[in-house]
């Protein structure tokens, strides 16, 4: 057998004494040494040397049993140190079969663990031959390293030496082919022997799992001639990894009842599955088993997936208790809980609680920049986004995960910079298709619906299949642009070409694409054709269309079915009061506007935000609780004089129910969207882009004034709003007035 191998070369300093071989004194004699007896109350390797020095002055340096021991601690070891290890090995002319089996042992336990397959060689070409206790040691060394070919080489020696029947090598051997994903042949292993342990059934049952083949893993489990903990842990966790985690709970309920005994590892696969599953109930019951077998201050991990577990069920008030009592946080604590306000979009939180992070001399991850990345772009918070980006190339250079650069894009896309995520797209190779997705739909916000199309052009040149999410980029691009006949293309090519069923998402683009066409039949056609019921978001595009097209009955009709399908979401009733008021039927608008009084709910208000030097503030229409409220009134004040004097005149039927003009014209220009206007001039340098971020669709008025703002004021204003951008410059928009 030929094994190609670097060798190691430790370089030894003169003094080393080489030591030559010698017989031993006896066992009995060397085991009660007091010298050997210090070796087990070492826990340093300072404490090590000194315990040599002791060595070298009985002479017991020139007997393997001692010099075993050394490297035996070195190697294996918490408290040792492999290099110096290697320095004691590398000291002897003829080590013995335990010492190189103990070399192997501690390069399998080490980051670099082929280091160990190297280290078998030399021992075969010393002429010392393996035996059963190094080969558990190699194969491990072959599971960790993925190395298979290596790993079928050293399989050869064992059958030649006819080791194969040994119960750790044959468990040792289905392992490291379950653990490569050579799964064929470590079945052939398992069934060619006639020794067939729990720990043979497990090693396999894991490698079954591992690679999602959960019914072979169960076929074997139910074979299984004795179920320990393991074997249990290995099929809970691999339905976990299929994404079955009501199966992979259901597992733990049965293990429950059997009375079998739970590990740390079986209770962080359990919070996992009770994360993705929403099983905050068991989760509880989780951490009353934590605290009463191990404490919640005692094991930091199970401490941060159950932070995890409560953040992703809801319960983020616990959740933050939990990690405010942490004594000692890592890094993971401040991530699941950054990531537990990302995930149920408490953005603010998410963010403030990053900046706590870097306060308290923390390095994030680039994990914590993932979990906090989307939290920027919900709120615009570019200059936080920015200096995310430059800290990642300035500390991470090398960084190659690609989901962190595609949340970059997004970052970018959301926040208004659309020339940075390009230019950041750009700079990526290889791109994967998370990222031409990102760059897209990043587009397709923007209003550049022919960007998108000719980056879906050249993302097919490149041999990139697109997926569901690139269709949803492509078309709310053209709904963005107006592109009917360019939409019902590309979702007819999505479904003929690519073999993709459309979602809900995809349904919702073309209903609201050919509703904003007035194409009323064709877009309810399309929704009798759909496998699946209209949700609320595709009948309120269509609401918004009968709006936009003053289609009052179609609207009453669209309406209903709102008010079934969500009978506590306002929207409905202000779009339908909407209709009317446009259509000038103030009774009807009076009897809806009652219904929603009636029902205790209220209009969602008008919010903008806006980051100045950093920090995100906020306005509501009408607002007045800003410290700054006297300047930014005053400047709204000199905004609509110079609006008048320019020639702007509000269009007061706007506001959609029956007041005075007078009072009509107020409401309008207090707006949220601008008085972040306000604030912005008032608050950065004459010629900087101002960027806001409104949660509502901007209103005509608004629009129309904020085009005559950056051409009065000389600025260019970046809005987003509730469905796309708008980048306002020299009197005009970039939505072409189609929004």
């Amino acid at each position: 057998m030929v094994l190609s191998s670097s060798l190691v070369s430790v370089p030894i300093s003169s003094s080393t004494l080489h030591v030559l071989p010698a017989s031993d004194p006896s066992y009995k004699l060397l085991q009660s040494h007091p010298s050997l007896h210090l070796l087990s109350k070492c826990k340093s390797i300072q404490s090590l040397k000194q315990v040599q020095c002791r060595i070298i002055k009985t002479g017991l340096h020139n007997s393997h049993f001692a010099l075993s021991k050394l490297i035996e601690f070195c190697a294996i070891s918490p408290f040792g140190d492999l290099n110096y290890a290697l320095l004691v090995f590398e000291s002897i002319e003829e080590p013995n079969q335990f010492i190189w089996n103990t070399i192997i042992r501690g390069h399998s336990l080490s980051s670099n663990p082929i280091q160990a397959v190297d280290f078998y060689v030399r021992m075969i070409l010393c002429g010392t031959q393996p035996n059963s206790y190094t080969f558990p040691f190699v194969l491990k060394s072959c599971a960790k390293a993925g190395a298979n070919h290596e790993g079928k080489q050293i399989h050869a020696q064992i059958l030649k030496l006819g080791l194969e029947c040994d119960a750790f090598v044959h468990t040792s051997l289905i392992n490291m082919y379950a653990q490569n994903g050579e799964l064929q042949f470590a079945r052939l292993v398992f069934d060619k022997s006639t020794f067939r342990d729990a720990v043979s059934f497990t090693a396999l049952i894991t490698g079954y799992a591992s690679r999602g083949y959960m019914e072979d893993a169960c076929q074997l489990f139910d074979e299984i001639p004795v179920r320990d903990v393991v074997s249990w842990n290995a099929m809970i966790a691999g339905y976990a990894q299929c994404h079955r985690f009501e199966e992979a709970l259901a597992l733990f309920e049965e293990m429950r009842k059997l009375k079998v005994p739970p590990n740390e590892s079986t209770m962080l696969t359990v919070l996992s599955s009770c994360a993705q599953s929403g099983s905050v109930e068991l989760g509880s019951w989780v951490q009353s088993w934590i605290e009463d077998h191990h404490g919640l201050d005692s094991n930091l991990r199970l401490i941060n997936a159950l932070i995890d577990m409560y953040s992703k069920c809801g319960e983020l008030e616990t959740a933050r208790e939990l990690f405010d009592g942490i004594l000692q946080r890592d890094v993971i604590s401040w991530n699941v809980m950054i990531g537990g306000y990302t995930h149920m979009s408490r953005y603010k939180e998410a963010l403030a609680l990053f900046q706590l992070m870097l306060r308290s001399n923390l390095e994030p991850n680039d994990v914590t920049f993932v979990c906090v990345l989307p939290a920027c772009a919900y709120l615009g918070s570019l200059d936080i986004g920015k200096w995310i980006h430059a800290y990642i190339e300035r500390n991470f250079p090398n960084i190659t995960n690609i989901s962190l650069w595609t949340s970059l894009i997004d970052m970018y896309a959301k926040c208004g910079n659309i020339e940075a995520a390009e230019q950041l797209f750009d700079g990526i190779n290889p791109k994967s298709l998370a990222s031409w997705n990102a760059m897209i739909s990043g587009f397709a916000i923007h209003g550049h619906a022919d960007k998108a199309i000719r980056l879906f052009a050249e993302m097919a040149t490149q041999g990139v299949k697109p997926d569901d999410i690139t269709f949803v980029g492509l078309l709310s691009a053209c709904t963005h642009a107006g592109l009917l006949e360019l939409g019902r293309q590309y979702f007819s090519s999505m479904i003929h070409d690519f073999d993709i069923s459309p979602k809900l998402e995809h349904y919702g683009c073309m209903i609201d694409l050919l509703g904003r066409a007035g194409m009323f039949d064709e877009a309810e056609a399309l929704m009798k054709d759909m496998k699946m019921e209209p949700d609320g978001a595709i009948w309120g595009s269509l609401l918004g269309a009968c709006r936009a097209h003053g289609r009052v009955e179609l609207g009453e009709h669209v309406a209903q079915h709102l008010f079934e399908l969500e009978p506590e979401n306002p929207g409905a009733y202000v779009l339908l009061s909407n209709i009317y008021a446009g259509a000038g039927r103030w009774d009807d608008v009076a009897r809806t506007r009652t219904r929603l009084k009636d029902k205790g709910m209220k209009k969602v208000p008008g919010c903008t935000s806006i980051e100045v030097g950093s920090v995100v503030h906020e306005f509501l229409v009408g607002g007045k609780a800003h410290p700054l409220n006297k300047d930014i009134y005053q400047m709204l004040d000199e905004i609509d004089r110079l609006l008048d004097t320019a020639g702007f005149v509000l269009d007061t039927s706007e506001v959609l129910y029956d007041m005075d003009e007078e009072w009509k014209e107020g409401a309008l220009s207090h707006h949220s969207e601008k008085l972040a206007i306000a604030f912005g001039l008032i608050s950065t340098k004459p010629g900087t882009t101002i960027r806001i971020v409104k949660n509502l669709r901007v209103c005509k008025n608004c629009h129309s004034a904020t085009k005559l703002i950056s051409k009065i004021f000389n600025r260019e204003i970046i809005a987003r709003d509730k469905n796309r951008f708008h980048h306002f410059k020299d009197g005009s928009c970039s939505c072409k007035d189609y929004w």
